[in-house]
């Protein structure tokens, strides 16, 4: 099972998401923003060097309470990559781990269509701003062009009731909302997933929502 998570804009959470959406999936989550990497790195390969043809997926495998596929930095690394080759990595990985959470980059550059198109399935992240929903809602119509089927939605950094009815109406989907909660802020940070830390808050019960409608 590959699952993208995506976000028509920057800034929503969309990195802190799949890292604890990856958690409550015992998965291995996988950054594939190959110009703006989030997820924590490492000092062996990562995923420029296995799009450049450097190393094989398996290398990059950074265990932790959630095991990081991460992705380079560098500007040449990323010039460097052959996204013709991301189908074949996470078809790789997904045999060796069975699940992958894919990390999208914001918006719709190809660099994040080709993860949607790798995908079986998808969660779309965006904050409760007006803007930000729009932004999702264009994701939407990607990911239905892609044929990733999409899970559901998740509300971020809430802070007031949003229109949950509407939102789900707009994207075709069940919503889940997040509560603004810092233990979420800083669950990538400190790699200590908020289904660990605080299992019973709010911003966890939200996570576990979402897992439980992803297909296995």
């Amino acid at each position: 099972m590959i699952l993208a998570v995506a976000g028509g804009k920057g800034g929503v959470g969309k990195t802190t998401m799949a890292y604890n959406v990856a958690a409550a999936l015992d998965a291995v989550v996988v950054d594939t923003d190959l110009g703006m990497a989030d997820l924590p790195g490492g000092r062996g390969p990562d995923l420029h060097d296995v799009l450049a043809g450097r190393a094989d997926p398996i290398e990059t495998l950074r265990s932790g309470p959630v095991d990081i596929v991460p992705c380079g930095r560098t500007l040449a690394g990323a010039r460097a990559c052959d996204l013709t080759q991301l189908e074949s990595a996470i078809g790789r990985l997904e045999r060796e781990r069975d699940t992958v959470v894919l990390d999208c980059p914001a918006g719709r550059r190809a660099d994040a269509g080709v993860p949607l198109a790798v995908a079986d399935a998808a969660v779309l992240v965006a904050s409760p701003r007006a803007f930000a929903l729009a932004d999702v809602i264009r994701t939407r119509e990607l990911a239905r062009e892609l044929d990733a089927g999409l899970v559901g939605c998740i509300v971020n950094r809430v802070v007031e009731p949003p229109p949950v009815e509407t939102i789900g109406d707009a994207l075709g989907a069940p919503v889940a909302v997040v509560p603004a909660d810092p233990r979420v802020g800083r669950s990538v940070a400190e790699e200590r997933p908020v289904i660990d830390t605080a299992p019973d808050s709010d911003a966890a019960g939200a996570v576990r929502e979402v897992v439980r409608r992803v297909p296995r």
